[in-house]
């Protein structure tokens, strides 16, 4: 057996990092598939594919609040955050084979981090751009943009406002940041706190409210 494993929303500020496994015999049914990497394919065209990678593969799926990211920050790095739960998930699918999508600028170092916390004996594979190299990787990455995508549109179902895509480009995203945290004072449910953008925001927020008493 071999899997593939990616994430979807390291970098924003708002919202959920998904980390998804894809597990399979052959990579032959992905392959006729035409997965690629997620960022090259369109919404409409993950929508339709992450079903069918689904039904052709085992699936371990990962989500990371952003509450959950400002405190693991505190203890590690995003890079060693992403190490341990790409290690979960191999250990739990138990692969001959592993291919990660490399999250560090040391693809060694990143498949050795994750190796350590191994017990399973996976031969990783750690490569920069493995999701536009490998198909179980691009599978991976589908299934984690495909859930991710998902899981932003219900947390603006229930803030009930537009969010954007919750990266810090977007200017959807951070116009709502913006707004809220002049509205509440505080960052909206779902921010990543640690975040630059939302310490930005809210020293912002603090300098307009001393302009008042000048």
């Amino acid at each position: 057996m071999i899997c593939g494993v990616d994430e979807a929303g390291r970098g924003p500020v708002l919202g959920p990092m998904m980390i998804c496994g894809i597990a399979v015999e052959s990579d032959k049914a992905l392959r006729r598939l035409k997965v690629r990497d997620s960022k090259k394919l369109a919404p409409k065209k993950r929508e339709e594919l992450a079903p069918k990678i689904m039904e052709l593969a085992r699936v371990e799926l990962v989500e990371v609040s952003a509450e959950e990211i400002d405190s693991l920050r505190t203890r590690m790095t995003m890079n060693e955050l992403e190490a341990k739960i790409f290690a979960a998930i191999v250990e739990k699918i138990s692969p001959e084979i592993a291919y990660l999508d490399a999250a560090d600028v040391d693809e060694d170092n990143f498949g050795k981090a994750v190796s350590r916390d191994l017990k399973c004996g996976a031969q990783i594979i750690s490569k920069h751009k493995a999701d536009d190299t490998y198909p179980v990787v691009s599978a991976a990455s589908i299934v984690a943009k495909v859930n991710r995508d998902r899981r932003v549109r219900e947390i603006e179902r229930e803030i009930g406002r537009p969010i954007g895509s919750g990266y810090q480009t977007d200017d959807i995203t951070m116009t709502f940041l913006e707004s809220w945290i002049n509205e509440n004072g505080s960052c909206p449910p779902h921010t990543r706190r640690s975040w630059e953008p939302a310490q930005n925001l809210m020293r912002l927020k603090d300098v307009r409210r001393l302009d008042q008493f000048e």
